[in-house]
Order: C-alpha cells, then sequence, then structure tokens
C-alpha cells in the first residue's frame, strides 16, 4: 500500500527521493515525508501529497543520503505525526514502513515502561524505538535491527537510517515488496521498480527474511533468521517502466483506457501460432507434465482481477473438462480447501504483490497445488512464487482504478483456455474462428473509443443521480460488476451490479425514476432473458442505459453501441465502454480520478 523511497550516492538526495515518491504515490497519498542528511539533518512530513511535500522545501538542500514514503493510513488517522519517516526518542533512528506490525501493542507496552516516548498512534513507530532500545543495550546498529527484525510480526517492508553511521541504509522485507536498484557507485531502494529507473536498469528484487545493508562502498544481503549472507542475481529493469507519463491526458486513467487496445495487441504478441490453430504460452508449456492428471482449476484475485476471474470461470466452464471455481482470495486464504496435484491454482493480479492472493497462492503452493500467475509487473512476488505464468505486458497502470490490466487479463485467459481446450477436444477450426475474432478486437475497441463524445453526453444526463445498478448475465455479470466498482471508486456514488435474474429476487425493490440501471446485453445466447428482465425495469419506470449490439424499439432511455462479437469475447467490448463513463461521470465532478480517496493501488497489507 505505502510507498518507500530510499537513495544514497552522488547526487542529490531530496531530488531523488522526490522524484521517486512522485512514482510510487498511486501506493498511498494521504500523508508523505523525507529524512535527508548532508550538512545538517533535515527531517519534514505533511499531510497531502508529494507536491505538497516539495512546498516544504523552499531553500536549496545539500545532501546525498536519505528515505522517503508516501502514506495509505492503517494504524492511526492522517495526521503530520502519523506521517512516516518515524523516529525513535533521541531523533537518531529513523525508519519507513510498508505493512503492519501485528504484536505493536504489546512490543510498544514494554517499551513505554521503560520510558520510550511516542509521538504517534501508529505500529510502525515501534520499530524505531525497539532498535534504540537495543542499542542502549550496547548492541551495534545492524545488530540491532536483527533482533528487532526478529521480535516484530507482521508485514513490512523497511528502510532504516542511523544519523549516527550517516553512510548506510538498512532494508528488510517480509511479505511486502522492496527492490534494491545498482547504479554506480549510488543506490536506491523502493516499494517496486518505478523509481529504480531514476538511476539505473539493474536491480535486486529482496525476498521474504533478507535485509540488505547499503553503504556508498556496496551493499550485502543476509537473512535476518540466521544472518547468513545470499548471494543473489541482479535482474535488468524493463524500458516499459520508464513510460509513466499523461502524454497529453488529463489523466492517467483516461489514458490507460485509450491504452487498451494496445494492451490487448500486446498480449496477443507471439502467443497465437502462425495458422492460427492454437496458441503458444510458455509458462504452460513448462508445467504441462504436471497438468495431465488436472481434474480442477481454481482461479482467484482480488477487486477488479476476482471479476476478471468470474469472466474465466464462465470461458473455462464453457470448453475445459474440469471442475471450474472462481474465488476472492482474502476468503480463499482462510478457507478449508482440500489442494492436491490435479489442481491447479491461477492467481491473477496486476502488481503481483496483493498480499490476500499472494497468501491464497502460498497455501495452495505449501499443500501441493499446482500454481500460474497472470501478471503485469515482472520481477513481483507473485510472478517469482508460482510454478509457472504469464506477463499480459499491459504496460504501467499509475491510476489507482484498474482499466488496461483487466483487459490484458481478460485476454490472457482466452489464451489459456484455447491452449488447453487444444489439449482436450477443441478442433482447430474452433480456435481459429476465436482467434481470428480475437486479433479484431483491438479495432472495435477503437471504435467504441471513437465515441467518446457520446458517452460524455450520457454522463452529463445522468450526472445528478447518486444510485445505480448494473445488469449482465453471465459473461455479462462481470462486466456489470466492473462497472459498478469503477463508478463508485472514483465518484464516490452508490453503485451495485447483480445477475440480471436476480433483481425481481428483492433488488427491484428500489427501483424508481431515480434510480438509473444499466443494462449489459450483447447479442448472445441470454440476449432475449436480459431484455426481459429490462422490461421489468420499465415497468417501474426506472432508467435503462443499454450497452449492446443489437436494440429493442422504444425500451430504452439511452443507448450505448458496441460492434459485434462472439459470446466470449463480448466483455472486451462492452468493458471499455463502462470505463468511459466512470471516469467522464467523475471528471464532471471534477473529483480526483487517479488518486481516489481512501484507496491505494497495490493493495499489500490485509
Amino acid at each position: 500500500m505505502c510507498g518507500i523511497v530510499g537513495y544514497l550516492g552522488k547526487r542529490n538526495a531530496l531530488e531523488i527521493i522526490l522524484k521517486g515518491l512522485e512514482k510510487l504515490e498511486y501506493r498511498g497519498y494521504d500523508s508523505c515525508g523525507i529524512v535527508v542528511y548532508g550538512e545538517k539533518l533535515i527531517l519534514k512530513k505533511t499531510v497531502g501529497m508529494v507536491k505538497d511535500l516539495k512546498e516544504l522545501f523552499k531553500e536549496k538542500i545539500k545532501a546525498d543520503i536519505g528515505i522517503g514514503h508516501t502514506r495509505w493510513a492503517t494504524h492511526g488517522g492522517v495526521t503530520e505525526f502519523n506521517a512516516h519517516p518515524h523516529f525513535d526518542c533521541q531523533k537518531n533512528i529513523f525508519i519507513v514502513h510498508n505493512g503492519i506490525i501485528e504484536n505493536y501493542q504489546e512490543l510498544k507496552k514494554i517499551l513505554v515502561n521503560k520510558g520510550h516516548l511516542f509521538n504517534s498512534e501508529t505500529d510502525s513507530e515501534v520499530i524505531a524505538h525497539l532498535i534504540e532500545d537495543f542499542i542502549n543495550q550496547g548492541d551495534n546498529f545492524e545488530a540491532s535491527v536483527h533482533k528487532t527484525l526478529n521480535l516484530i510480526q507482521g508485514t513490512f517492508a523497511l528502510l532504516i537510517f542511523n544519523k549516527n553511521e550517516p553512510n548506510k541504509i538498512i532494508a528488510a522485507r517480509f511479505s511486502s515488496p522492496l527492490v534494491l536498484g545498482i547504479g554506480k557507485n549510488e543506490f536506491i531502494l523502493a516499494s517496486d521498480p518505478l523509481p529504480i529507473s531514476l538511476i539505473t536498469d539493474r536491480m535486486i528484487f529482496l525476498d521474504d527474511s533478507e535485509m540488505a545493508i547499503v553503504n556508498k562502498e556496496g551493499y550485502e544481503i543476509k537473512s535476518y533468521v540466521n544472518n547468513l549472507k545470499i548471494d543473489k542475481k541482479t535482474v535488468g529493469l524493463d524500458l516499459k517502466v520508464k513510460t509513466t507519463e499523461k502524454e497529453g491526458f488529463k489523466h492517467y486513467m483516461i489514458k490507460e483506457i485509450f491504452e487498451e487496445p494496445i494492451a490487448i495487441e500486446n498480449t496477443l504478441r507471439g502467443r497465437i501460432l502462425k495458422d492460427k490453430t492454437g496458441t503458444k504460452i510458455r509458462g504452460l508449456e513448462e508445467i504441462y507434465h504436471k497438468l495431465k492428471n488436472l481434474k480442477r482449476i481454481i482461479l482467484t484475485g482480488c477487486g477488479t482481477a476476482y471479476y476478471a476471474c468470474l469472466y474465466g470461470k464462465y470461458l473455462f466452464e464453457e470448453f475445459l473438462p474440469y471442475i471450474i471455481e472462481a474465488e476472492i482470495a482474502s476468503e480463499l486464504r482462510y478457507r478449508k480447501i482440500n489442494y492436491d496435484q490435479e489442481t491447479l491454482v491461477i492467481a491473477i493480479s496486476q502488481s503481483g504483490e496483493t498480499i490476500d492472493t499472494l497468501e491464497a497462492l502460498k497455501e495452495a503452493k505449501n499443500k501441493g497445488a499446482i500454481t500460474f500467475g497472470i501478471i503485469n509487473v515482472p520481477g513481483s512476488t507473485i510472478a517469482r512464487t508460482v510454478d509457472a505464468g504469464m506477463y499480459t505486458y499491459a504496460g504501467p497502470e499509475m491510476a489507482v482504478a484498474s482499466t488496461k490490466a483487466l483487459i490484458s487479463q481478460i485476454t490472457a485467459l482466452i489464451l489459456i483456455m484455447i491452449y488447453l481446450a487444444r489439449k482436450n477436444l477443441m478442433k482447430p477450426e474452433e480456435a481459429k474462428n476465436i482467434l481470428e475474432e480475437l486479433e479484431k478486437i483491438p479495432d472495435k475497441i477503437r471504435y467504441i473509443l471513437g465515441q467518446e463524445s457520446l458517452i460524455i453526453d450520457l454522463a452529463k444526463n445522468l450526472i445528478n443521480y447518486k444510485n445505480f445498478y448494473f445488469l449482465g448475465r453471465k459473461f455479462s455479470l462481470p462486466v456489470a460488476l466492473e462497472g459498478a466498482l469503477k463508478l463508485k471508486e472514483i465518484s464516490y456514488v452508490h453503485s451495485e451490479a447483480y445477475p440480471a435474474g436476480e433483481m425481481k429476487h428483492g433488488p427491484i425493490a428500489l427501483i424508481d425514476e431515480n434510480f438509473p440501471v444499466f443494462v449489459i446485453a450483447p447479442n448472445d445466447s441470454l440476449y432475449q432473458k436480459t431484455i426481459s428482465n429490462l422490461e421489468e425495469i420499465r415497468a417501474r419506470k426506472g432508467k435503462v442505459i443499454l450497452i449492446s449490439d443489437k436494440f429493442p424499439e422504444n425500451k430504452i432511455d439511452y443507448l450505448i453501441s458496441i460492434p459485434s462479437s462472439l459470446e466470449i469475447l463480448y466483455p472486451l467490448l462492452t468493458i471499455p465502454s463502462l470505463h468511459l463513463f466512470a471516469y467522464y461521470f467523475a471528471n464532471l465532478l471534477d473529483l480526483s480520478i487517479d488518486r481516489p480517496r481512501n484507496l491505494a493501488k497495490s493493495v499489500t497489507v490485509e
């Protein structure tokens, strides 16, 4: 959730850290802070975004080392006192933390009884005081950090600076992402690779229970459990992570919506056989020998990624001879599931760091299931945890509300389905029919995006309404769920999604002329059933916005037209329309679209 950055080297540490925090602001943006050290130590914190923090640094500051943080509040309200960095009693030890310390109350009580004075309501501050306490007992800085890491419980990515050893940063992680970037006589540490590109294209991903001791001469990585040194290879930074500018768009979200056709093309690239009779997925090829006795597939993810899983469930059931389940990862991780070697768990995550998905995945893997990931961020924790996987290559997604990532995840699921179905009963001609139509989808989405002005007018007509329903059946149900989520995420209006057939079992009680309903009804196998549900809405004077390629006469108030396609591909055409509507509705309200309140993009705490 929170974003952390540390730098030490020959450049201006303040400038690097501020730029790094801007790149990580999608992870949290209710408060932020920096401590840097050069001629003197300077600590500044503020409620608000990084641009507000910048305003506090009017004078030119010479500093070659420092750590910074942008916060998504967990423990303690949004105040300057609760903003990071936190420090010990003497203001010698400074820490920035992403995660949750579960036993902080117990530890804090012990420290308070010893005379430690706390300045915040956070769980994180206890870390600085623990290190101080061990130093007071005679341990050196590194040993004190080592003991502290073995005492705290929970999740953390940590950067620690000691004013008395001003040429060193100690970093550590457990279940929260942390990357070390290695430049020439300079180093940068961050929550993900985006800030790494500020100084280098070489990096190391820290794994659980690892700590890095970094100084201007070099670095050392150890296990903080047994204190043994760990040799790790550097990996190259994908240059795509540098393409994070708005490029003339008002917000990242609208830019990323317009990148949805490209996201599909990138996901498809190199994965369709030349004769279009099948797909080539290296990750599945690597583990296919394990799939010969496959009986069950569980798809899991959180938020928008779960909607991709639900789509995958309908898709896989249509073509594959296995038991198919779609599970919300935050629930799956606590359920008693009988995993075995005949079960494939497919985890879907844009960031590859979603904590609930990661923990559900670990549980499945530990109990013998085969694991596979659909991930957008190379080198992420989930990508390194699964037995195999595939990257979607959708490119950086900076807006908190996910758009192009979902489109690429659905595309990946279609490719996976065809790969597995061709190993079973799918004929070459059927695969070719799907793949040829799939290749046409990007241009069809471009046609939909070309109707931008019509959707702006729709948003203007509906801007005063405070309640919305989104209805769909089968493949359109995940679309309805996505439409409702996007609207509530960035516009803060009440919106709900239901299977269209469920309306008459309770929800229809709310329908009147002040409750508009989006009906997703492409010309598929359930079109007529969904139109019957539309009639039920109209009979209660509800306003109907139909998204379809087939139009009933005199039964709708507004229409969003889409091109025709195959039934399984319609979600790739209906979702962009809803993304556009949610964006322009929020834009008319002049809201913070890329950084909606209370949200962060990469959910790395429970």
